[in-house]
């Protein structure tokens, strides 16, 4: 649809950007913090670890004023479980709560609006010996670590986002360093949506808990959600661009929403003999559990035709095109570009996916993450020079607008990231953030923060409103 008048950014559309704690906050075992998974996973050779990071933890201030002088209206960061909960369970750490009292007033101080991730691939390493989301009582870890948060900060947090890419921790777990597969498990597959199951569990009770405890906060998931197109208008491919689209992102979006499987996964799952098993009482916890809104990640989009069933497995995501025998063979798009480490960017689908997700669920929507990752340089009149970037944020901004005409109702825009931080994958030379931090790889040097162009032409758009997006900084 081709509007020839635009309408404008809501007046309180929340601008601003996201980190993960695990990712940019350091001091990974400073101050009473225990070790999550992320801390005693094997990191990829050639990446650092993430006992720095940005070394967000000590430089909080620093970084939340150059947050406010870009004009952010929210900070989008996760807390930490280990930091507020050492072993998982039992006691809390008092210098934990410390810290994140000090980050979220420290936002506010500059009328920022703090948007609270509680889960984000950080699953305290004392959990993940005792099985992880394996476990059954991973839901009750979580209840727990939830209610700790809302009683804590709750006066505070308006906005909290349950598991951040559930999704991808189910799909590509392995790849991201999350999944706990027990020694001696005979069907894979069932154990993977096991796990899968408690975490819907778990979420569920915790907004359940957050409407209780909390009356005018709002709460809603964060899935990496982005559609997967036909590859041609075969009708069998149509039909494979579902199968994907519903394992991919339907799946979760239904269980939040409407607290029920979607049928063509679980008919899936029937046929694997991998339905996971309810627990008394789960059907209405899933039923009960209603979020305020629908935070989503999105990258790219990806293709995929008639699977002939000799695929090897493989969900389709920003990651790889495997996927899935007898459902759909994932293939490349010959029409997009990719970014310098091989995703494809597809600002037309970001508006295809947010009109996509609203027609299904109507329910207003924040975008939690989307982003450019480079080889960002610092020159030597330090400066960071990121016109690619530029480029990517404004054509994605938009298709939001296109999307907002549309009549799609957006609360707001965190891109990926507000700093650079370390990348799952990559480590430090993958550069996210609108704000560079003078570190290499293994070389800490100085860790002093440069205003990438990007910081100051965001500036510009947030100032704006989003009225402005030309490319002039």
């Amino acid at each position: 649809m081709l509007h020839k008048t635009l309408k404008s950014f809501p007046d309180n559309f929340l601008w601003g950007a996201s980190t993960s704690a695990y990712q940019v906050e350091g001091a990974s075992l400073e101050d009473g913090k225990g070790p999550s998974c992320q801390d005693v996973k094997e990191v990829p050779e050639g990446t650092s670890d993430l006992k720095v990071c940005a070394d967000h933890y000590h430089r909080y201030k620093e970084d939340i004023a150059l947050m406010a002088e870009m004009g952010f209206k929210a900070y989008r960061f996760s807390i930490a479980w280990t930091r507020i909960l050492p072993e998982g369970t039992g006691e809390v750490n008092p210098k934990g709560i410390e810290f994140y009292n000090n980050l979220i007033d420290e936002c506010l101080k500059y009328n920022i609006e703090p948007i609270v991730t509680m889960f984000h691939f950080d699953m305290p390493a004392a959990l993940d010996q005792r099985g992880s989301w394996s476990n059954r009582d991973s839901v009750d870890w979580f209840v727990n670590f939830s209610k700790i948060l809302f009683e804590n900060f709750g006066d505070r947090v308006k906005y909290w986002l349950t598991i951040n890419e559930q999704n991808m921790l189910t799909l590509v777990g392995p790849v991201i360093g999350t999944m706990t597969i027990p020694e001696g498990c005979t069907n894979e597959l069932k154990e993977i949506y096991q796990q899968n199951h408690h975490m819907l569990v778990a979420q569920a009770k915790a907004m359940a808990l957050c409407h209780e405890m909390l009356p005018d906060a709002k709460i809603g998931p964060a899935p990496n959600i982005s559609i997967i197109y036909p590859e041609s208008c075969r009708p069998e491919d149509t039909i494979a661009a579902q199968n994907a689209n519903a394992m991919r992102n339907w799946l979760y979006l239904d269980a939040y929403v409407y607290g029920k499987y979607n049928n063509l996964v679980w008919a899936w799952l029937e046929e694997k003999d991998a339905c996971p098993e309810f627990a008394p009482g789960d059907e209405e916890i899933l039923k009960n559990a209603h979020p305020d809104f629908i935070g989503f990640n999105y990258y790219n989009t990806s293709v995929c035709k008639e699977s002939d069933g000799t695929e090897k497995g493989g969900a389709v995501s920003q990651q790889e095109n495997s996927g899935e025998a007898g459902l759909f063979d994932g293939v490349k798009n010959p029409y997009l570009k990719t970014t310098e480490f091989g995703w494809e960017i597809d600002p037309v689908g970001f508006r295809g996916t947010i009109r996509e997700i609203y027609s299904r669920y109507h329910l207003p929507m924040l975008v939690t993450e989307n982003g450019l990752g480079a080889y960002d340089k610092l020159t030597e009149d330090g400066k960071v020079h990121d016109p690619y970037r530029i480029e990517y944020l404004r054509k994605h901004i938009e298709q939001i607008q296109l999307a907002i005409t549309d009549d799609c109702e957006m609360m707001g825009y965190c891109p990926w990231s507000a700093i650079d931080l370390i990348s799952t994958h990559e480590g430090m030379v993958k550069r996210y953030g609108f704000i560079y931090v003078d570190r290499d790889e293994f070389d800490l040097k100085t860790m002093d923060r440069y205003r990438k162009d990007s910081f100051y032409w965001y500036k510009k758009v947030i100032a704006t409103n989003g009225a402005d997006l030309s490319d002039e900084c």
